[in-house]
């Protein structure tokens, strides 16, 4: 009876996990959505609307995905004066993580 007890118990707690998981990929998609899909393509197809900003589902060929938290953190700053300057916090950081290692190709 124990063992079914533990069992049951083990299969609640990945399932909540999993749904964790899936929160924290909507939220990010969300965030990707309104703040960076007018120059990114965000998605796993399609082009980005402007041609040098890179698709997300191919971030991992430049950059280790989380390594991307820190700049995140600090405030993303590019050379070309049209891309914003973010700063997140850290649940919109995980969130945003959890997104772009969910699109990789």
């Amino acid at each position: 009876m124990r063992f079914i007890v533990i069992c049951g118990l083990g299969l609640v707690l990945g399932a909540t996990s999993v749904m964790a998981q899936a929160g924290r990929i909507q939220r990010g998609q969300t965030f990707a959505q309104t703040n960076c899909s007018q120059c990114h393509a965000i998605g796993r197809i399609g082009e980005s609307p402007i041609p040098e900003a890179p698709p997300f589902r191919t971030l991992h060929t430049r950059y280790q995905i989380e390594d991307l938290a820190e700049a995140f953190a600090e405030g993303i700053t590019t050379g070309h004066p049209s891309m914003p300057q973010f700063q997140l916090d850290p649940a919109q950081i995980n969130d945003l993580i959890a997104y772009l290692n969910s699109i990789q190709g």
